[in-house]
């Protein structure tokens, strides 16, 4: 999937000559934490969030520096806070250098950018104009959809317990946490038990949910026991809860 698959549509946006007031009712009256910021021919030029609004005079909550600290940080920055604190235009607060993708770019490049970059946002741009964004509300909605349809499947699809084994087995396998030599997997009647051993207490939920993404399964039965490998203490699947 790509970006053009889950984007939001000409989104809303704003001029940075647009008022902070304007762009705050915006955000509140639908429900989103931030704008992009077009110029008249439609490039993105910056984004405006709910973070660029939290440091207000309005409010108490401008940061105050004092002494020795605002000599050190120097007026440049002392400025800047002043300008965060009592701006009134969306220009003069926005984030401008934009982090945006085209269309085409794939989903899992946009959630690598955004954790890089600890943003929620990112713009879609085409020919140098804004033509939709993905956010992370985005990304659930498209996951959700997916989870939908597989679940629909999943109801649909049948499978013959050696069918399953065999599949949990590679699953195991081909994982690098995968413990390969030290647990079995038996299934009868599409329930599947879990028995053997593990020497890190999340393989045991890592093992149950590849089990549980299997067509056909039923239920998972957890029998493995967790060996601490510095003591050797054995701790059950009941004791481990």
């Amino acid at each position: 999937m790509n970006a053009a698959d889950v984007m939001t549509l000409d989104p809303l946006s704003v001029a940075p000559q647009t008022a902070l007031v304007e762009a705050g009712r915006l955000m509140l009256q639908h429900r989103i934490s931030g704008l992009p910021v077009t110029d008249p021919r439609g490039a993105v030029v910056g984004v405006v969030t709910e973070g660029d609004l939290l440091r207000r005079a309005e409010t108490g909550t401008e940061r105050h520096r004092t002494g020795w600290l605002a000599f050190l940080m120097g007026p440049g920055r002392l400025a800047d806070e002043y300008v965060g604190a009592h701006a009134r235009k969306v220009g003069e607060v926005m984030t401008r250098d934009v982090v945006a993708v085209g269309a085409s770019t794939g989903l899992a490049e946009i959630v690598q950018l955004m954790e890089k970059h600890r943003i929620k946002r990112v713009p879609v741009v085409a020919n140098g104009k804004l033509v939709g964004i993905v956010s992370r509300s985005d990304l659930v909605r498209a996951l959700v959809h997916k989870l939908t349809r597989q679940a629909a499947s999943r109801v649909r699809d049948t499978a013959s317990d050696g069918s399953i084994q065999r599949r949990i087995l590679e699953i195991i396998d081909k994982e690098p946490w995968g413990p390969r030599f030290s647990v079995d997997v038996t299934v009868k009647a599409g329930i599947v038990d879990l028995h053997g051993a593990i020497t890190d207490e999340r393989e045991r939920t890592a093992l149950i949910v590849a089990a549980e993404g299997i067509a056909g399964v039923k239920a998972v039965n957890d029998h493995l026991v967790w060996v601490e490998p510095t003591s050797g203490l054995v701790i059950g699947a009941d004791d481990a809860r």
